[in-house]
C-alpha cells in the first residue's frame, strides 16, 4: 500500500464530495457530516475540519464511508 499524504479536513471533504458523490449535509462545530445513498441505504461519515487529520482518523472516516484505502489513494 502506498503512503498516505497528510491531508486537511477540508481537503478530505472536497475529495469525498468530488470523487465519491457525498453531500455535505450539515456542520456541528468543527465537524462536517457527509452522506450519500447507495441501493436505498444511507451512508454517513463525519470529517473533522482540522489542519492535519491523523492517519487513524482518516482510516475511520473511510471505514464509515465504506471506501477502500486503495480506492481513496487512486482518486487523490
Amino acid at each position: 500500500m502506498s503512503r498516505f499524504p497528510k491531508l486537511s479536513g477540508k481537503e478530505i471533504v472536497n475529495i469525498l464530495v468530488r470523487e465519491f458523490d457525498f453531500e455535505a449535509t450539515r456542520q456541528t462545530g468543527s465537524h462536517i457530516i457527509l452522506h450519500k445513498f447507495v441501493d436505498e441505504k444511507k451512508i454517513v461519515t463525519v470529517v473533522p475540519l482540522h489542519k492535519e487529520v491523523k492517519i487513524g482518523t482518516l482510516f475511520g472516516i473511510l471505514a464509515l464511508a465504506k471506501i477502500e484505502k486503495e480506492e481513496f489513494l487512486k482518486r487523490l
